[in-house]
């Protein structure tokens, strides 16, 4: 099954070219269409996955379609690598896209560009595959372009709002940034190596003979790209933005596909990060930071989206802090169950969103339990697994990753200090968020009060079996300790470089950690209790929560320090370079030539006299210049 890998993405692409050349034509059947090839592609993923789990191969399946660049002794061919790290994301992809696809049939179905929606979800889906299915960089990357240009068609789809595409922009220039860390990367691979292969370069860099200089300085740069694609410090700031587009973007930007690009890219590459320890440093110290920062902002917003996708960005923190100890099965287990959780929480906002008629603002809402009893419970199972609450699914990802950095060199203990404050802060927003949204009295219109309801089946479906997911999820991780066998780790041994410095801690100390993290999540829950059981919409933020409202005043900043001087720049560019520069030249250059033909016409009298006067003074001339050249 593993050779016909290819139909894969193809499905996608085909349902993109159908609803996108069709989109006049098909009406609401376009949904169904690219729901359909997003399924046919997660089904052909499930039997790729199994085989591949089944066959217990050590080493990647590559499947060649045709030589992509071929020139003298460059070659780099168009192929996919299926192994157990690509197979994986493949059923994270399709699944949660599928899901996502579902639910929008109905979130969707009064949009007028509903067809073009769903032919740019499928673009979306193509474009992710592609990335993690490359079996070299530059297949990667490729996928990677895709997937930025997808992420601006959507978070700008309502483009009439200039709000929104300003969002769009915004991720796009971002992205771009990262990417260009990322391009540096591959051409410094391909310099030295001569390929750009993952195979190839696994055999080059277990050789040992690279300069260790060389190595530090690809990693660092691919983790500039994955910085951009993954909202880390200093390139988050476009992803709560992004939350301009439609809710069913939001979970997929989230949870399926773009944001687990650079996680996805950096275990890819663990067999150059395993060589890169100064590089792995700097990715441990910018996720904690990335936790911490966004957890703070999270604490103080009042659109429930915003919420969430700063929740996103401390997740992608943590994911990031496993990375950065070499805990790669640890990121890739986080990244599953996050995309349970998080696609269920941002599916459960939609849900809210459009029972209060657009209304995003927490402020407003208050006492939907009661008219939502469904969404109700499978948001509350959300905010219990983001929180770690055992034995739903984020508890096994999250404790995993804080036992491989608790144990992680001398400062392991003051890394998992700060990374339980990260979590305490998590349960305490999202509990928050919770409390606000479903508990107490209505807050908004008598309008919207007549006409809160349930959101239809096509949208509450895809809510239970998202929730499903995440409570049963984290069992495919159960460590040791708790009598498991951690069956994704046994997975995914084929794929990744062993790490010598990751040793087991005691079960005793577990046990302790463990108890340290469920005690932390109760904690941060009972304060979110405590502070909004009875929430008043009136209270006004003071001292450090006007702070963490205000974003850090990261965005004013920026745009201090970078927007606004290089707006300022280009107004003198435009003003006096090309304008009174080269505007100028190129004017005075057409008016003399303007003048010149003027002037010039007159010679032109119609007078035989005149003519003969002009060429005796010709011939004179003439005769001048001759007796000149032969004198010198």
């Amino acid at each position: 099954m593993t050779n016909l890998v290819w139909l894969v993405p193809l499905f996608p692409l085909i349902g993109f070219l159908i609803t996108g050349l069709g989109r006049n034509m098909l009406g609401k059947s376009a949904g169904w269409i690219a729901s359909l090839a997003i399924l046919a592609s997660f089904v052909v993923s499930l039997l790729v996955f199994f085989e591949v789990k089944s066959s217990g191969v050590a080493g990647p399946v590559l499947v060649h379609l045709f030589d992509f660049i071929h020139i003298g002794s460059m070659q780099i061919p168009f192929a996919f690598q299926v192994d157990a790290l690509s197979s994986i994301f493949l059923l994270i992809i399709t699944g949660i896209g599928f899901l996502i696809h579902l639910y929008s049939i109905s979130y969707m179905s009064h949009d007028g560009g509903f067809a073009k929606f769903f032919s740019y979800l499928n673009l979306f889906v193509f474009s992710m595959l592609l990335l993690v299915l490359g079996a070299n960089y530059l297949i990667m990357f490729i996928g990677w372009e895709g997937v930025g240009l997808c992420s601006y068609l959507l978070i700008g789809f309502w483009y009439k709002n200039i709000d929104y595409t300003k969002a769009a922009q915004k991720a796009f220039v971002m992205n771009r940034i990262g990417d260009l860390g990322f391009l540096i990367g591959i051409f410094l691979l391909f310099s030295k190596l001569g390929t750009l292969d993952f195979t190839t370069l696994q055999t080059a860099f277990a050789t040992g003979n690279l300069d260790p200089s060389f190595i530090t300085a690809v990693a660092l740069c691919f983790f500039v790209g994955a910085t951009g694609k993954s909202a880390q410090i200093p390139l988050f700031t476009w992803l709560p933005d992004a939350m301009a587009g439609p809710t069913p973007v939001s979970a997929l930007i989230h949870a399926a596909t773009m944001v687990t690009a650079g996680v996805y890219m950096i275990t890819r590459s663990n067999f150059i990060y395993s060589l890169a320890p100064q590089a792995q440093q700097v990715i441990l110290i910018i996720g904690l930071a990335t936790a911490l920062v966004a957890a703070t902002i999270a604490t103080r917003q009042n659109d429930i989206k915003k919420v969430l996708a700063y929740s996103t960005v401390s997740q992608l923190g943590f994911m990031f802090m496993a990375l950065g100890v070499g805990a790669y099965t640890a990121a890739v287990f986080h990244v599953i169950t996050h995309a349970f959780f998080k696609a269920l929480l941002f599916l459960g906002s939609g849900s809210v969103i459009h029972a209060v008629g657009g209304e995003q603002d927490i402020r407003k809402m208050g006492g939907l339990k009661s008219s939502m009893k469904i969404t109700y419970l499978t948001f509350l199972i959300g905010c219990i697994a983001i929180a770690g609450i055992p034995p739903l699914s984020g508890f096994f990802s999250k404790d995993e990753i804080m036992m491989h950095i608790f144990n992680h060199g001398a400062f392991g203990k003051v890394f998992w200090s700060l990374g339980m404050l990260a979590a305490l802060m998590t349960a305490y927003y999202m509990f928050r968020l919770l409390f606000v949204t479903f508990f107490g009295t209505f807050r908004g219109t008598e309008h919207q009060r007549e006409h809160l309801h349930e959101s239809p089946a096509l949208m509450t479906i895809p809510l239970v079996v998202l929730a499903v997911l995440s409570i049963a999820g984290g069992f495919i991780g159960v460590p040791e300790v708790l009598g498991g066998h951690h069956a994704l780790n046994q997975l995914l041994q084929t794929v990744l470089v062993p790490v010598e410095h990751l040793e087991h801690l005691s079960h005793n100390t577990e046990f302790v950690l463990m108890g340290i993290a469920v005690l932390i999540g109760i904690i941060g829950i009972v304060i979110a209790w405590l502070g909004f059981k009875k929430y008043n919409a009136a209270e006004e933020s003071k001292g450090l929560a006007t702070f963490f409202e205000n974003k850090w005043y990261i965005d004013e900043l920026y745009a201090s320090v970078i927007t606004n001087p290089l707006n300022k720049l280009s107004v003198f560019f435009e003003k006096f370079i090309e304008k009174s520069g080269i505007d100028a030249l190129v004017n005075g250059v057409g008016k003399m030539i303007q003048v010149g033909s003027q002037k010039f016409r007159l010679l032109q009298s119609g007078l035989v006299g005149f003519y003969m006067f002009l060429m005796v003074i010709g011939i004179i001339v003439l005769f001048v210049i001759q007796v000149w050249v032969n004198k010198l």
